[in-house]
């Protein structure tokens, strides 16, 4: 990349910014009392510092439509007189000028937007809101935890958390992806609760300490403790036993998932027999009465009947080419159960001439 365009992009980052850039020349005419200003000491150099950058560029962002509270930083390497007058020693040393004051408080809570955002809020009484990507994972509040929660159609984990807390933090990102691996059994919910807003909530169900997770099964609303292990793993392993699933990470399904021991075993009577009509027959009267998913396994012999054995190879190819492709959840749920149940015959044929 050539000197002028990255010149060009560098100052196109700085321009899309909005955190304030404070100097000896106009840090007095922002820091004046007329609004709240939080600012952050820091140096180019500082690894703590490149660490917050992110953070606090989507804390700025939070107040754009705030005109009463400032986000702003001050370079020490180039304004060491301003390092001196407020104290600063360290970087990133980070200050807040509330409203009707130019003497700051110092700010040593955590350094996620989230924490430094619910700071300012609660102390220039701000409204400052941090856009987040749409989550998989519920929100639950007291509007709508017991039309979820004790909903006895749903088996529901709960997770209970404070914005504050470090093993909340640190789960987060776990238990946003076991909220996409389930997201599209309805009936098999991964939800959570800022304990710390909602205290009644909290003390409802006995929690005192974060992060609490509970679940609760169509058949105990009175909620469970979970005390299973906090990895992916451990609640996809522990949601599928409870609600009767067979996810994997990301939301697919057991290379396994629709297929029934009973029915494989006449799948495999059905490929060997000479007599195949007969076996279909006996299929269909055995899955009268079983999920939905066994009526594919008298379709599949109707068609191998009518088509021969080829079908089950160039059907599996052409299920195995839909599913590369962009569908619903729904509908890759069912065709994927479908090239399930097709392996069942697959693995039945190995062995006959007849294919």
């Amino acid at each position: 990349m050539s000197a002028p365009i990255v010149l060009l992009s560098l100052i196109s980052v700085a321009l899309s910014s909005n955190v304030l850039d404070l100097t000896a020349s106009n840090f007095d005419e922002v820091v004046n009392g007329d609004k709240s200003v939080f600012v952050e000491f820091f140096a180019p150099w500082c690894g703590h510092c490149k660490a917050l950058a992110p953070e606090y560029e989507i804390v700025a962002d939070a107040y754009v439509k705030e005109s009463n509270v400032v986000i702003a930083k001050v370079d020490c390497t180039v304004e060491k007189d301003l390092a001196s007058r407020f104290g600063v020693t360290g970087y990133p040393t980070l200050k807040f000028f509330k409203k009707g004051k130019t003497e700051p408080e110092a700010y040593n809570s955590g350094r996620t937007a989230d924490d430094i955002v619910s700071f300012i809020n609660r102390e220039s009484g701000a409204r400052g809101f941090i856009k987040k990507p749409a989550s998989a994972v519920v929100q639950l509040d007291s509007s709508n935890f017991d039309s979820i929660a004790l909903d006895s159609t749903k088996d529901v984990l709960v997770e209970f958390y404070a914005p504050w807390c470090g093993h909340c933090k640190k789960l987060a990102p776990v238990y946003e992806e076991v909220g996409k691996t389930f997201k599209s059994d309805k009936n098999c919910v991964v939800a959570k609760v800022d304990a710390d807003s909602e205290k009644e909530l909290g003390g409802r169900f006995g929690v005192s300490g974060f992060p609490t997770i509970k679940f609760f099964p169509k058949d105990n609303k009175e909620g469970e403790a979970y005390n299973s292990g906090r990895s992916q793993e451990d609640f996809i392993t522990y949601l599928n036993a409870r609600c009767g699933l067979k996810r994997v990470a990301g939301g697919g399904l057991t290379d396994d998932a629709g297929r029934i021991e009973a029915l494989d075993a006449l799948a495999a009577k059905f490929m060997g027999a000479e007599d195949k009509s007969a076996v279909m027959e006996e299929t269909v009267a055995a899955s009268a009465d079983m999920a939905k998913e066994a009526q594919y396994y008298h379709k599949v012999m109707k068609k191998v009947i009518e088509k021969g054995s080829d079908f089950i190879s160039t059907e599996t190819s052409r299920l195995s080419r839909m599913l590369e492709g962009s569908m619903s959840d729904e509908k890759k749920d069912q065709f994927t159960v479908r090239k399930n149940i097709l392996g069942a015959f697959a693995s039945s044929s190995d062995g006959h001439t007849e294919l």
